[in-house]
């Protein structure tokens, strides 16, 4: 029994032997033929296709906005300052910070009981002068007619003297009476005088109280004005801010009660540097009136550009304009805003998008066979993610919009064109491609039933998705 056993182990291992010699052979055998064939032609390297959005330069025309940020001041701004001292007595109920009032109204009132008694002088005193100076006009019609009777009893006299002396020609009178009527002349001519003395006195007397009537009502208008300067009007209807007065509170001359603020006239100031002030003038330097929008939350206003600064302040650049508000509702003066001005508008230029450039300014156009090739354009402006160039002789052609490091001169793309997401993501399938594909997901054993059903009806429709027929020939290895 021994013996049949060992027989049969004997047998075993000659078969096994017998076995591994004639796989070694085999082995043998393949690799000569392997080495003697020579090396397997390598089949080549597939080229990588990548896929990237692409815009066309279509030349437009455009209006660049120039964004900056400024203030918002009033520019119809009033301080409101005593313009005498004394007590407050009559204060306005909207005097407060933030309170409306109207153009004219009384805003305070100052105790006004010593500018109206010197007011009362002044009244007093100029019917003073205005009395003497009519004192003074009727006396200078009175010395006037008293010349006036004077000159004619001059002459009286002075014809008397002329008749006595004719008569002694002919030996008539004597010479007593000739002697009397030449005192008589000689008094008449000093009467005259007299009364000529007294007309200068009375037209100087005159003139005084001219003047003292005219000192007079300078004085009453002096007094009156400081009555009306115990009263403080509001000169515009606004607002009011920095309030410091109550009622009852002692004021001093040109003493600073508060900032009355027109909300209807508001601007807008704003700094540029010099560079972007110069888009902004015309041919002969002038400041064009360009459109403005000031942004701050929710508040927006309109306006346009009105003037700029006159100089450059110290450790300061650029240039401050300043843009008139049409209508700022919600704004108020001190707040930050964003300012957009638009400047005048750009002809045959184009939009794209930032990214679309490079550091150089150069772009990546898409050439024949979808390949790509640098090439230049000019920048004119930078707009946020936006870029405007002049695209020159490259007008209408396709660009990539966003350059990426996997991208450059010479590499074949795959556009995704705007507007046509399909045709750009779904490819039709050849019968046998179709085929072949579907064996490869079915025999897929790694993958779910529902991915599989899923995977299986998006290769049952006409137009594939390019990126699942890339998925699946990636895992075969196709």
């Amino acid at each position: 029994m021994r013996f049949l056993f060992r027989s049969l182990l004997g047998l075993v291992h000659l078969a096994a032997a017998v076995a591994l010699l004639a796989l070694a052979g085999l082995w043998l055998r393949d690799s000569i033929e392997t080495r003697q064939a020579g090396p397997a032609p390598s089949e080549g390297a597939r080229e990588r296709v990548f896929a990237a959005n692409v815009i066309r330069l279509e030349p437009d025309t455009i209006a660049p906005v120039l964004t900056a940020y400024g203030t918002v001041r009033s520019s119809r701004t009033l301080e409101l300052r005593a313009a005498a001292e004394g007590t407050i007595v009559e204060i306005h109920p909207n005097f407060l910070e933030g309170g409306a009032v109207g153009a004219g109204e009384v805003l305070l009132r100052l105790d006004p009981r010593d500018a109206e008694a010197a007011r009362d002088l002044a009244a007093a005193d100029l019917t003073s002068a205005r009395l003497e100076r009519q004192e003074a006009e009727n006396a200078l019609g009175l010395a006037r007619d008293d010349l006036a009777a004077a000159d004619v009893q001059a002459e009286l006299r002075d014809k008397a003297l002329g008749r006595l002396e004719d008569l002694a020609t002919r030996g008539l009178g004597t010479a007593a009476d000739r002697e009397a009527a030449a005192l008589a002349a000689s008094a008449a001519v000093q009467g005259v005088l007299t009364r000529r003395q007294a007309l200068a006195e009375a037209e100087a007397r005159l003139d005084r109280a001219i003047s003292a009537v005219s000192r007079a009502e300078i004085a009453l208008a002096e007094a009156e004005r400081r009555v009306a300067d115990t009263v403080l009007e509001a000169g515009f209807s606004g607002v009011l801010s920095e309030v410091a007065a109550v009622r009852g509170g002692l004021v001093s001359r040109n003493e600073k009660l508060g900032v009355l603020i027109d909300p209807a006239a508001l601007e807008v100031a704003f700094r540029l540097s010099t560079a972007e002030f110069s888009r902004l003038l015309d041919g002969n330097g002038a400041l064009l009136p360009l459109p403005v929008a000031a942004t701050s939350g929710l508040a927006e206003a309109s306006g346009q550009l009105t003037r700029a600064g006159a100089a450059v302040a110290a450790g300061e650049s650029g240039r401050l304009l300043f843009a008139a508000l049409d209508r700022a509702d919600g704004l108020r003066p001190g707040d930050f805003v964003s300012v957009e001005v638009t400047e005048p508008e750009l002809h045959a230029v184009a939009e794209i998008p930032a990214a679309a450039l490079g550091p150089d300014g150069s772009v990546l156009l898409v050439a024949a066979g979808d390949r790509l090739e640098a090439a230049q354009v000019t920048l004119l402006r930078r707009q946020g993610d936006k870029a405007i160039v002049a695209p020159g002789d490259l007008a209408g052609r396709e660009i990539v919009a966003g350059r990426s490091p996997l991208l450059g001169p010479g590499i074949r793309i795959r556009p995704v064109r705007e507007g046509e997401p399909d045709e750009a993501a779904l490819i039709p399938l050849a019968p046998e491609r179709r085929a072949a594909l579907v064996a490869l997901v079915e025999a897929n054993e790694g993958l779910s039933a529902g991915a599989k059903a899923r995977v299986l009806a998006e290769l049952g429709r006409d137009f594939v998705p390019a990126d699942t027929v890339r998925r699946i020939e990636a895992r075969s290895g196709g």
